[in-house]
């Protein structure tokens, strides 16, 4: 592997020892400063990694969305400009969800055969991706490149990642005003989904707990009835030797006697 860009190809589980040696390989040539980008590289997050899937194996698709994007955006301005009117931007509106929708569900099965699970969290955060690259042109760029480390999030103003909140907010404090509220919302959802996931996940947890103890219970139940039974058996086994044993001594007995009879009997039928 030559180029730093197919490591975002790669199964996510893949990514870290094939970056160390991409990056062993480049210092192996003498191109120190190469391998020192490569392997200051970050792993991608899970939504990113399926972004970078989608857009390099859906590519119609990938394209649908950004002149779908590139419609709506087309329809607003005209809007704004007096020169649109409202049932445009709704079809163009929906038609740019639906290239989000398609793509989306696209991930669903790429997660899956990736070996991760696709939670709705998940694909909320690459659905929030594909709609940032459908209506700007940067976080397009990002995206297209199919390199993407963390996902983005579209804001209404521009679109941003955790490592870049976006040179909007940096130039206009009115716009980092609106950036941090939105980034505090978006806090809150999270919070929000964590602590529904916790709750999700004692609840299944005790629910396990509980069932396991009546298995245990009904485990032990059966052990126990087992012992009685095993018990029971080796008496009655004990018991059937005794009394086999008493059947074939009386038989022995019984055999011996009629041998002390049948040769006087036979001679008193002769003496007739």
């Amino acid at each position: 592997m030559n180029n730093p860009g197919d490591l975002y190809s790669l199964p996510l589980d893949r990514f870290i020892p094939e970056r160390g040696s991409l990056a062993k390989a480049l210092r192996g040539e003498g191109r120190k400063d190469d391998a020192a980008r490569v392997a200051a590289l970050r792993k991608p997050s899970v939504a990113a990694w399926t972004v970078n899937q989608l857009i390099r194996s859906q590519a119609r698709q990938a394209g649908a969305l950004f002149d779908a994007g590139d419609e709506l955006q087309r329809v607003q301005s005209a809007l704004l400009a007096g020169r649109g009117d409202s049932h445009a931007l709704r079809e163009a509106t929906q038609s740019e969800r639906q290239a989000v929708d398609e793509l989306v569900e696209a991930a669903r099965g790429l997660l899956s055969s990736g070996g991760h699970e696709p939670s709705q969290a998940t694909l909320d955060r690459v659905s929030e991706t594909l709609h940032a690259a459908a209506l700007d042109e940067d976080a397009r760029s990002r995206v297209s490149a199919g390199c993407l480390e963390r996902e983005l999030r579209w804001a209404g103003f521009g679109a941003r990642s955790d490592a870049d909140p976006g040179r909007a907010e940096r130039s206009d404090p009115g716009r980092a005003e609106q950036a941090e509220r939105a980034r505090a919302e978006q806090a809150a959802r999270d919070r929000a989904e964590k602590l529904r996931s916790a709750r999700e996940a004692e609840d299944a947890a005790r629910r396990l707990v509980e069932r396991t103890a009546r298995e245990l219970q009904t485990a032990q139940e059966l052990r126990d009835r087992a012992a009685v039974s095993l018990s029971e058996a080796e008496e009655a086994l004990v018991a059937a030797h005794e009394r086999a044993e008493e059947a074939s001594l009386a038989h022995e007995r019984a055999r011996m006697a009629l041998g002390r009879l049948e040769p006087s009997s036979v001679a008193g039928v002769t003496a007739v």
